[in-house]
């Protein structure tokens, strides 16, 4: 385990924060897509993990003491309620869920 966490700080050193933010939306992502042809279980543990990274998300925007501009921090508690809402369908549309993990994971990586 020591050695696992060495070898991730050593190769997200150089990168920024938003980087390693994008990252995140990234690997949600790869579960997402890999949940299209995987087994109920590998589903519901994608979107549980989907679930999990947006409460993160809106608990942040939802705490005052957020550096972010407040109609920023609206704009992304709207997208995130509306990822949890999808997340909580009986049969959630993952190609929408990936579309809008792709499109956080741009923005943060200042790319257009």
């Amino acid at each position: 385990m020591a050695s696992g966490l060495r070898a991730y700080g050593a190769a997200s050193a150089g990168r920024s924060g938003r980087e390693r933010e994008a990252d995140v939306f990234r690997r949600a992502n790869g579960a997402l897509r890999a949940a299209r042809t995987a087994g109920r279980t590998d589903q519901v543990r994608a979107l549980a993990d989907n679930r999990r990274l947006w409460s993160a998300v809106l608990g942040l925007v939802f705490d005052p003491a957020s550096p972010l501009p407040a109609p920023l921090r609206g704009a992304i508690a709207s997208v995130g309620l509306a990822v949890q809402r999808e997340v909580e369908r009986e049969t959630p549309n993952l190609d929408f869920l990936i579309a809008v993990n792709e499109n956080i994971a741009s923005g943060l990586a200042g790319e257009s």
